[in-house]
């Protein structure tokens, strides 16, 4: 791994989100608890951080 384990959790769930957002066109909210958080806010937040994005405009960008 090479990382942090908690490192490694948030980027693992970020990638599980990346994709259910691109490729299921699931809502913000689902993916939210998917990956488990338990606000929307709190994971745009984190999405925004990690990817650089906000997760609507990742999904409308294609998933880069």
């Amino acid at each position: 791994m090479g990382q942090p384990p908690m490192q490694y959790l948030r980027q693992l769930r970020m990638q599980l989100a990346s994709r259910l957002l691109v490729e299921n066109g699931a809502k913000v909210v689902s993916v939210a608890a998917a990956v488990g958080f338990e606000s929307e806010a709190a994971f745009s937040r984190a999405f925004k951080k990690c990817v650089g994005f906000s997760p609507d405009e990742w999904r409308r960008r294609g998933g880069e």
